[in-house]
This record gives C-alpha cells, sequence and structure tokens, in this order.
C-alpha cells in the first residue's frame, strides 16, 4: 500500500467524550510520493469554542455557525481514507477523536494500518530540538503557512512523512531489519513499510561511505583529529589587533558587530594571567562576549606555547554555544588549525557493548525501551560521539539508558571487540589531541577528587559561570543516597529468577559454590530489601515527628531536616543506627557471593566475554560497598567538617527519602586540589562581586589573595538609558503574617504591568509554595484575558520547553523560581518586565546554611554579612541580568520587595547592579511611570 490519508484536526477540547468536538479537519491524501487530493471543512461543534482554542487557532463561534455538522461530511471524510494508511502527528489522538465521531454519526470506525509521525519522527530524527510540528516544520524548514489550522497541519504533516521515509531509504539493511523486529511494540504500523525498504536495501547490498558495520550493528565510521601543527604565532598585541580593530576580522565574520572595548581587555587579562602563572577572578557584565574574549587567548596560548586548556562550563546550553558557534566562528576567522573536543562523565556515553546485548537479546520489550532502542540504532548511524545528550529520549527511556551507559561498563578490556569503537575511548583519545577541553564544572570537580585522571593533564583552565563552582565542588567532595537509588540497584542486580542479571550471569555460569543453595541468593536479596525499606520509612517518619522548627521547605516543595544527633529522641536516633548496621550486614553478606563467583569465573559460557562479565560483577561489588560505606558516613561516624542532612517529599511515598552529605567548607579542598597544583586559573562569570568587591568568592574559592588578579569589565550597553527600577512603597509587610495578603499585592501588580506592558514578563520567585500560590491567584484574574500563564512546576515541560511556550504567545507571563534566575536568554521585545518578588536570600534553616553560619559565628564573625548578603547578591544580580541581553532591548524591573529601599544593607544589591535609575513609589504611580516610559 503506497496511498496514504495525512488528517488533522482542530477541536474544542482533548476528550470526545465528555462532550469535546471537532471545529475543523484538513486531510491531504498522498499516492506513491505526490499529492492527490486534499479536503478541508470546518465543522459547527454545537457548543462555545473555549477562548483559549479561539486564540491558538483564530477559528471563533461566528466562524463555524454556518459550517455543516461533522455528521453533514462524513461520508466524504471516510472517502478520502480508502486503501490508505491513517497519518497523523500523534495518532491517538487525531484517530480516537475521528473514530469517536464517525461512530456517532453511525458509521463504522476507521480499521486501517495508521503512522504516527511523532514516533516516527522521534526515531528516524532522534537529534531533533522537538517533536511538536511547529518545531520539525521549523527544523526542516518546511513551509507552515497558517499553524494550528487543520489543513495546514496536515499539510506540513504529509511533508514531514515524505522526508521520514527519505531517512528511511537511507538507513543500512541492518538497521532496518533490527526495526522491524521493535515494529510489532510500536503504536505505528510499519512493518509492511520496512519490508518494502529491506526488500530495496537487499537488493542494492551496498553500504553508505559514512557508515561501517560492527558485529550486526551499524555505526558511524569516525575519524579522529589529527594532531596539530602550526607555525610561529604573530606577538599577542598584533593578534589582537587583527581581531579586534576597527575593520579586524571579527567585524568581517559578524554582522552588525560593535566594537567591545571590554572584550579586548578581558582577552588581555586572560592572557597576562596565563603568561605570569597567576590566577584570576574576572566579573564580565553583560554584553561583554566573554566566551570570544577568553577563547582568543586560549588558543593563542596552546598554539604558541604547546599547552592544553580546559574550560568548565556549569550549563549544558554553554557548552553548547561554545561548540556550535563561537569555536566554529573562531575556525573561520582565524585561519588556524586547533583542535577543540567535548568530554563529559562516563554516564552520558552509549556503551555499545551493553547495547549488543540488548539489541539481540530475546527479551519482551515494553513501549518505551522498544522506542529507546529503535532512536538508539538510527541515532548510531549519525552520531561521532555517542554523547546521548544529543537525543531526546521518552522519560523512561532515560532510565533505560543509564543501564546501556558506558558508567555501568567500568574498565573496558583492550581487547574487547567494542574497545577500538568505544564512544568514550574515543572521546579521551579526542581530548589528548585538543588544544581546547571542554568540560563541565561536575566533571572538573570530579577530576579533582578522584583516584583515576578523568581529564587529560592541564596546567592552565578557565572557569565560566564561576559563581557555582562553590556549591558544584561540595557536592562532588559530599555524597547522596536515596532510597530509589538503593532499590534501583538492587532490582539491576536481580534474583535467580530468569531474565534477571544474577542469573543470567551467576547462575547460567555455574558460579555458586557446593551447597551455597539458589535460595540463599533470594533469601539476602529479599531481606536487603525489606532493611532498606523498613530504614527509610523509618527516617521519613522520623523527619515529620520533627517539631516544624526544625524542619525546612525548599524550592522544589521538599521537607529538609539537618541530621544531627539528638539527645532528646535518642532512643529512636539509636533504633536507625541499628537499622542501618542491619542494612550493611545484609549488603555484606551479597557482596561476599559476588566476590566468590568473581573468583570462580572460569567457565567461559557461550556469547560470555570474561573480562566483560568479572567486570560486570566488580562493577555490582563496588556500588553494594559504596552504599555500605554511605551508610556509615551517615549514620556511624561523626565529622564535624561536614554537614548531613535528608529530604523528604513532603507529599511523597513514605520512603521517598534522600540523604545527603557535603564538606562546610570547601576553600581548602580547592586550595591544595586546584589552586596549589595548577599555573593559572581564570574564574569568570557575570556575577562575582559585591559592591565591586571579589573577597567574598575569593574567600569561599580558597583563592590566595596574593597572586591573583580581579578585573571587573562593565557592560557597553546604556542601563540607565534602556532599565527603569521600580519599588513600590505600599505592599503589606510579609514579616508581619500578612502572607496571603502579600501575594495578592504580588498578583495584583503582575496583573497590571502585564497589561501594560502585554504580558512579555518573566516573575522570579524564591519560593516554589509562593509561586504555586500566585499562579491561582493569577490565573483566576488572567481567566477573562487572552493572557498565556506557565508556571514552573505546574506547566509541564522542561526550563527550555517552558520558555520556548513563552515565546511562542504574544501575551504571556513566565513564573520561575531556582534555575529561572539565570541561563534564561530571552533576548529583544519577547521580554520586556522582570519582577523580583522577594530578595533572594537562602532560608536560614537550610541545613548547609546552617552549618556554614554555626562555623563563621565560631570565628566571631557575621553570618549574614560574610555568607547570606553576598550570596542573595550575587543572585539578584542573575536575576537582573535576564532582562537585558542586547543593545536594543528595554525594559522594567518591578521589585516588590522594599528592603532594597528601606533596609541598611539594600545598598549591597543597588550598588551592585549598574546604574539604573530607581524609582520607590506606591503601586498606582508605579503603573503609571511604567505605561509612560514604555
Amino acid at each position: 500500500m503506497q496511498k496514504f490519508a495525512v488528517v488533522d484536526l482542530e477541536t474544542t477540547g482533548h476528550t470526545p467524550s465528555k462532550g469535546d468536538r471537532i471545529i475543523e479537519i484538513g486531510i491531504v491524501v498522498v499516492d506513491n510520493g505526490l499529492v492527490v487530493k486534499k479536503f478541508s471543512s470546518l465543522v459547527n461543534p454545537d457548543t462555545s469554542i473555549p477562548p483559549f482554542i479561539s486564540s491558538l487557532t483564530g477559528i471563533s463561534d461566528e466562524d463555524v455557525a454556518d459550517a455543516p455538522e461533522f455528521e453533514d461530511i462524513v461520508d466524504e471524510v471516510i472517502e478520502c481514507f480508502e486503501d490508505a494508511y491513517i497519518v497523523a502527528h500523534n495518532i491517538p489522538f487525531d484517530l480516537g477523536f475521528l473514530n469517536y465521531e464517525i461512530q456517532a454519526a453511525e458509521r463504522k470506525p476507521l480499521k486501517q494500518p495508521a503512522i504516527d509521525t511523532v514516533e516516527l519522527a522521534r526515531i528516524l530524527m532522534p537529534q531533533s530540538p522537538g517533536f511538536k510540528l511547529g518545531q520539525l516544520s521549523d527544523y526542516l524548514a518546511l513551509r507552515h503557512d497558517d499553524p494550528h489550522r487543520a489543513l495546514s497541519d496536515a499539510d506540513v504533516t504529509a511533508k514531514l512523512l515524505l522526508f521520514l521515509f527519505t531517512k528511511l531509504e537511507a538507513l543500512p539493511l541492518e538497521t532496518l531489519t533490527q526495526l522491524q523486529e521493535l515494529e510489532s511494540r510500536l503504536k505505528s504500523d510499519l512493518f509492511a513499510v520496512l519490508q518494502s525498504y529491506i526488500d530495496e536495501a537487499s537488493f542494492t547490498e551496498t553500504l553508505r561511505n559514512d557508515l561501517e558495520v560492527h558485529r550486526g550493528i551499524a555505526l558511524k565510521k569516525f575519524d579522529l583529529l589529527e594532531d596539530t601543527h602550526i607555525e610561529a604565532m604573530p606577538a599577542f598585541g598584533d593578534f589582537l589587533d587583527d581581531i579586534y580593530n576597527e575593520g579586524g576580522k571579527i567585524a568581517d565574520y559578524m554582522a552588525d558587530y560593535e566594537i567591545r572595548p571590554g572584550q579586548r581587555e578581558m582577552s588581555e587579562t586572560v592572557y597576562d594571567a596565563f603568561e605570569s602563572k597567576q590566577h584570576a577572578l574576572v566579573e564580565a557584565e553583560t554584553g561583554t562576549g566573554k566566551s570570544l574574549a577568553y577563547l582568543v587567548p586560549a588558543i593563542y596560548q596552546s598554539l604558541s606555547k604547546g599547552k592544553r586548556i580546559v574550560i568548565s562550563t556549569h550549563l549544558t546550553q554553554l557548552q553548547s554555544q561554545l561548540l556550535e558557534k563561537e569555536i566554529p566562528l573562531l575556525k573561520s576567522m582565524l585561519s588556524l588549525p586547533f583542535k577543540a573536543a567535548l568530554i563529559k562523565g562516563k554516564q552520558h556515553y552509549l556503551s555499545l557493548s551493553k547495547f549488543e546485548r540488548e539489541v539481540f537479546s530475546s527479551q519482551q520489550d515494553n513501549y518505551d525501551i522498544a522506542l529507546t532502542k529503535a532512536i538508539l540504532l538510527v541515532w548510531l548511524t549519525e552520531t561521532n560521539t555517542g554523547d546521548i545528550d544529543e537525543v531526546q529520549l521518552p522519560s523512561s527511556g532515560k532510565k533505560y539508558f543509564r543501564s546501556i551507559s558506558t558508567d555501568t561498563e567500568g574498565y573496558l578490556d583492550p581487547h574487547s571487540p567494542w574497545f577500538s569503537r568505544s564512544f568514550y575511548q574515543r572521546v579521551r583519545n579526542q581530548v589528548q589531541r585538543a588544544n581546547i577541553v571542554i568540560t563541565n564544572h561536575s566533571l572538573f570537580c570530579t577530576d579533582l577528587n578522584s583516584d583515576y585522571q578523568l581529564l587529560p593533564s592541564y596546567k592552565l583552565a578557565i572557569i565560566d559561570e564561576a559563581h557555582h563552582l562553590e556549591t558544584t565542588a561540595a557536592k562532588h567532595f559530599g555524597l547522596k543516597l536515596d532510597y530509589v537509588g538503593l532499590q534501583h540497584l538492587l532490582n539491576r542486580i536481580g534474583t535467580t529468577e530468569p531474565g534477571d542479571w544474577f542469573n543470567n550471569i551467576v547462575k547460567q555460569g555455574q558460579l555458586l559454590r557446593e551447597g551455597l543453595v539458589e535460595e540463599d541468593w533470594d533469601r539476602l536479596w529479599q531481606q536487603a530489601k525489606i532493611e532498606a525499606d523498613e530504614l527509610f520509612r523509618y527516617i521519613f517518619n522520623y523527619v515529620v515527628e520533627r517539631n516544624q522548627r526544625d524542619v525546612a521547605v525548599n524550592d522544589i516543595g521538599r521537607f529538609q531536616y539537618r541530621f544531627q544527633e539528638d539527645k532528646e529522641v535518642a532512643q529512636k536516633w539509636n533504633t536507625i543506627k541499628e537499622m542501618a548496621t542491619r542494612l550493611t550486614f545484609f549488603l555484606r553478606d551479597l557482596i561476599h557471593i559476588l566476590s566468590f563467583a568473581k573468583s570462580n569465573y572460569n567457565v567461559k559460557q557461550p556469547g560470555m566475554d570474561t573480562a566483560e562479565v568479572q567486570e560486570e560483577l566488580q562493577n555490582n561489588i563496588d556500588s553494594l560497598q559504596k552504599v555500605i560505606d554511605d551508610l556509615e558516613h551517615f549514620f556511624l561516624s561523626d565529622d564535624e567538617k561536614q554537614v548531613k542532612w535528608v529530604e523528604i517529599e513532603a507529599y511523597g511515598a513514605k520512603n521517598a527519602v534522600y540523604l545527603y552529605s557535603e564538606p562546610v567548607e570547601v576553600s581548602h579542598v580547592l586550595f591544595e586540589g586546584l589552586f596549589q597544583k595548577k599555573d593559572s586559573i581564570i574564574l569568570t562569570s557575570a556575577t562575582l562581586s559585591m559592591k565591586k568587591s571579589f573577597q567574598f568568592i575569593r574567600e569561599r574559592l580558597g583563592l590566595p589573595e596574593e597572586g591573583t588578579i580581579e578585573k571587573k569589565i562593565t557592560s557597553p550597553y546604556q542601563y540607565d538609558n534602556q532599565v527603569q527600577l521600580l519599588v513600590p512603597n505600599d505592599f503589606p509587610d510579609i514579616k508581619s503574617g500578612n502572607q496571603e495578603t502579600f501575594i495578592y499585592s504580588v498578583c495584583e501588580a503582575v496583573y497590571s504591568l502585564a497589561e501594560v506592558t502585554n504580558g512579555r514578563m518573566l516573575v522570579l520567585f524564591t519560593s516554589y509554595d509562593m509561586l504555586r500560590k500566585s499562579y491561582q491567584i493569577l490565573r483566576e484574574l488572567t481567566e477573562e484575558q487572552d493572557f498565556m500563564l506557565i508556571a514552573q512546576g505546574i506547566s509541564s515541560g522542561s526550563r527550555a520547553r517552558l520558555k520556548k511556550n513563552f515565546q511562542a504567545f504574544d501575551r504571556s507571563i513566565l513564573l520561575g523560581t531556582s534555575s529561572f534566575w539565570e541561563g534564561v536568554d530571552i533576548p529583544g521585545s519577547d521580554l520586556s518586565c522582570l519582577v523580583i518578588v522577594r530578595l533572594p536570600f537562602q532560608p536560614p534553616d537550610h541545613p548547609v546554611y546552617e552549618a556554614k553560619s554555626a562555623q563563621i559565628k565560631n570565628t566571631g564573625k557575621n553570618p549574614f554579612m560574610e555568607l547570606s548578603l553576598p550570596n542573595a547578591v550575587i543572585r539578584f544580580k542573575q536575576g537582573f541580568g535576564r532582562l537585558i541581553r542586547s543593545s536594543t532591548d528595554r525594559g522594567i524591573v518591578f521589585i516588590c520587595d522594599e528592603r532594597i529601599i528601606k533596609a541598611r544593607y539594600g545598598k549591597y544589591f543597588t550598588e551592585s547592579i549598574p546604574d539604573v535609575p530607581i524609582t520607590y513609589d506606591s503601586t498606582n504611580n508605579l503603573m503609571k511611570k511604567a505605561e509612560e516610559w514604555l
């Protein structure tokens, strides 16, 4: 069958059984690759169209008033599908809705094969940034004249389908055959479609030049970086002149480039620090162009002196920007043969040996795993890196990937048939040859704290987004243990049941000694699970029973309780210790059996690689031992230099418990492990100073004052002309127990401002609870208006997805907390108003803050001035920086917290941001000012 009927519906809602109806239908019929018919009709739903749907589609009640009802066109609709596959972008919705209406019109439902282009695009375009129809049409540059109108959407879906068929045609026979093996677990009826391409591929029998087949799996061929050879470099000053001067290279390659003195100044500072073997703190305000500013001297230093430079970032977003934008630009611009490579932790890379076993196993997969395998099979024909961040997996596919990542592989034997193609080994080879090695703070800190060298040796490094280094280092010099992770580990190891790892490796390998019956393992395994469950439930109840004053609530709604031996409840604390000790006994017994199995592994089983199996055994032994070490650290040891706390899901399962431990101070660890050992470390960010002083960040990170260059690069933007900072003087005092009144005042101000700014507003909260309450009130206030309200933690999707949705609607309000205070770039007219609800002080009852405060008090200093205030100022600067992202942006910053004016410490905030006009007045007058100014 080569005929495909592509359908799209616009409807009043999602549920026909609850009265939702079709308001427009569009069908495009494709036969042998050509569009042979189009059908389109508005439909009278016999009910009013919700305002949101009208806003989205542009279809109003008046438009459908004279349109036919569905039963009037049902026969014409059914005729379009005769002898054709039914195709839709999200087939369960469109086909389900369509068949409901067809049956309501007393006709037989459509039963022929169906194809879901969402699913097919996920499989065949694994590296697409998204799978909504609009995202795919943008990505493929498909013409989409009228989004959210049925015929236009059906037309684009038909074009997408034809494109996806060209992707299928280009796949090798092995991949097509493996996809066909998975087809029965997918939503789309693809067997016959795949068979036609398999027949074609079998006939041609030629493999694409860019591919190879190894052990039955098709892979993209891989080229190693060549070693860099460079002739003599010019003097650094001449090098910079050639780039930055008027008429220089950067102006040739960047449209509308404006000379930024701060950019060259930063390049010179970085180079001076490298040359003089000093460390440097460089605060580069928004608009400096700091990425290029530090890459230029890094490339020069590497090529002229043969030094490798490591660049570490906090967010993957910045890594992508460096690799996909800045470095290609510099390669074109400088015409120099420098090499850059990215390395992440082993959990990011696919293990081909693990995946091979999964592909050829006989187990029956559920839908998400079958879909994930299909995605990975196609991706392997495209990827050079094997880095899973290139791919968007379904949520349970992410869990599945953990079991086949290089992290579970341990040490890969050089004699393994996959060693030469291992993605992780490739990336290690790449970074050894690279001038610039890009990584993240997480791996950077793990490398400092690891017995094994994860990064290639280096003496020079640039740490971007350096205000995150302290918290990342603390996490990596600390530890985390949670109930779900422990149960996941035990479940992964499994029992003697067929299909479990323990059965496949240990029992089938006949590795149990005489007299050690199967029941011994199963009994110990089951008992360990029970003990873990009881321990974590007991801890959960222990935290719940603590006085409310002892428990904090973090910004994602978890209760936090600082763990310390409590004399008031000594008996309960002793019970926790006993339970933890008992659990470690059972885990040790499991390790004992696995160790025996490892030492007895001398019978090579068919299809089993001896070194690989021994490695798996050792990995599981190490994982269980780490749990024992963590339990002993948490409950059975006392270390004043560590802060330990527990988090529980306030409304979660009774064992949803997370245990954390961090060093109270990381400054001495960073000094000894990093600053003392390396020649020059550059720390840069837009937010490092408070009131133009770097003292706070320098002391927190353990940087020596002597031998550290400090430089503040000011923004080229004219903030005094681009921003108005407004502070109301008539808000209720939240400290007087007026939280509800305060929240209502915030919502009224947000609503009034939204009418002035036409939406385009980001509202930053310091508390998820306050965000949730504000969302409920704002939803009522904006109900009659066509504002699109998007809220972190309430609206579904990642931070990037919420930002895209915010930008997609003209009149939208985005509510965010925690991660939205930084790293969210919304340039231009998409964002014209920033509301900061409260100054971002960390809650005083946060466990880490409590421990650090106590330590500062012990030295006779003031924890508020030494810790709380500087952290809040840096966070505030990050939030403030969301508004102005280019020299043409204009906007309002509205701060609902009058402490910024009235408190003695308020000036620390206002004097740490660029000079902007500040107005402190009644809310009513501020609204008038906002309207006049915008």
